[in-house]
């Protein structure tokens, strides 16, 4: 089994890549899904949430709202890292199930949005950074996603930087163009590793 932590930051396409790898056949691990799963009603997770944070992170339904939450968090530090603490080790858990239960010579790969930011590199057999230019970033997370500029720049500011994200890169994807020059990359990419997974291991 290989695993592979995939990262990008927000705009570069890292979405694109892992549905490219899982057409290919890849088992994906997706961290951000994950963290939503372990927060839905009923959960340990989201009692957790409620007793750190207050009702008032519910919606009238019940269900965690994300932006009240995201709201309490975002520029805080302090009650930022109590949620991560509490979401973290949740997400690991599940993680390492999911991956359990993938075969021997499966390509398992990690999306983790916030890789390079805690230090998870050394987790996996292979880094896979996503890269575009800032530029690229905001146009389209202005066109695309429909923020406005300003949103934009500070959703990029509270990421790693281009700089951080490559340094801890085995593969760099540049995804600056069009998506018709990002498949033959991802190609290339999944053929190398699925020839290292398929390698016997080295003593």
């Amino acid at each position: 089994m290989l695993t592979v932590g995939l990262t990008g930051g927000i705009g570069a396409g890292k979405s694109e890549v892992s549905r490219l790898l899982v057409s290919y056949g890849a088992v994906l691990i997706d961290a951000d899904r994950i963290a939503r799963e372990v927060v839905e009603p009923g959960t340990p997770g989201l009692a957790a949430v409620v007793e750190a944070f207050g009702p008032g992170i519910l919606t009238p339904e019940g269900t965690l709202d994300r932006p009240r939450l995201g709201s309490l968090v975002f520029g805080d530090a302090e009650r930022l890292a109590v949620l991560n603490g509490i979401v973290h080790p949740l997400v690991g858990a599940r993680s390492a199930e999911l991956q359990a239960a993938a075969a021997p010579d499966a390509v398992v790969v990690h999306d983790v949005p916030l890789l390079t930011e805690n230090g998870l590199a050394p987790l996996y057999d292979v880094v896979v950074v996503v890269d575009a230019s800032p530029a690229t970033q905001l146009d389209r997370l202005v066109r695309l996603r429909g923020m406005s500029p300003d949103e934009a720049r500070a959703r990029m500011a509270a990421q790693a930087t281009r700089e951080q994200r490559r340094a801890v890169a085995d593969h760099v994807i540049d995804n600056d163009g069009p998506f018709e020059a990002l498949e033959p990359r991802v190609r290339r990419l999944w053929e190398e590793l699925t020839a290292r997974a398929a390698a016997p291991a080295q003593e």
